[in-house]
């Protein structure tokens, strides 16, 4: 079974893509799953379900989503070989730009939209350094300049990565995408297995359920770190 990992802002497009792929896929006679990680809720889901993809559905709540993903990924994974799938993706929430559901020898994709402005492949941080493909997608919505343009800078923050443009609305680009995922490697387990950016350091207090502020209440740990204030002229 191929594992394919899909990470991206929220609203970036990630269930379109990963559904049309699917559907393309499917065409072809292979076997598509998939497993959406979200943090509160998620109706994602259901956009798979009602094109007959099985899905996991897994939340968070008040854990890290890169955690809860990275302890659950293999039981995912089981499930996915437990239904003879020839492709399972596993789709993140894309919380925050610290995010990087990825993992060594496991295919990874970035999806990252062009209306988010030319300086986010910038921000987006592991997730899209560590894609070997990053997805762009509304480039309908914006000028041809402005596609080329957000294009160079993705390139410009991941220079080992392909860049390719799809429309996850008509599938337009889904195509060449599923014929990509054709050559990604076989993924039996991910057992022993090393995600490819070590994830957001825990745990401190606050992810541990306290609501106080102040130094009584914040625990020793890796997180407890000062931010630095500028000092003022005025005393």
């Amino acid at each position: 079974m191929k594992l394919i990992t899909f990470a991206g802002p929220p609203s970036a497009g990630k269930t379109s893509t990963a559904v049309k792929t699917a559907e393309c896929l499917m065409r072809e006679g292979f076997k598509v799953g998939a497993v959406k990680f979200d943090c509160i809720s998620t109706l994602d889901d259901e956009h798979y379900r009602k094109r007959g993809i099985p899905v996991l559905t897994g939340i968070a709540a008040n854990l890290c989503p890169d955690h809860y993903f990275a302890n659950n990924i293999q039981d995912c994974v089981a499930w996915g070989l437990s239904e003879n799938l020839d492709f399972l993706f596993s789709e993140s929430a894309g919380l925050c730009n610290r995010c990087s559901p990825h993992i060594k020898g496991v295919k990874a994709l970035c999806v990252i939209d062009c209306l988010s402005g030319v300086a986010t492949p910038k921000k987006i941080g592991p997730m899209l350094l560590f894609a070997d493909l990053v997805i762009i997608t509304k480039g309908d919505i914006v000028s041809q300049a402005e596609r080329e343009v957000f294009a160079f800078r993705v390139c410009q923050a991941n220079r080992k990565a392909q860049a390719l443009f799809v429309n996850g609305l008509t599938g337009q680009g889904t195509f060449e995408l599923a014929r990509y995922l054709k050559d990604a490697p076989e993924t039996a387990t991910t057992e022993h297995a090393n995600v490819r950016f070590a994830l957001p350091a825990a745990l401190c207090s606050y992810c541990l359920g306290e609501t106080r502020i102040g130094p009584d209440y914040v625990t020793a740990s890796v997180l407890h770190r000062k931010i630095e204030i500028p000092r003022s002229d005025h005393g």
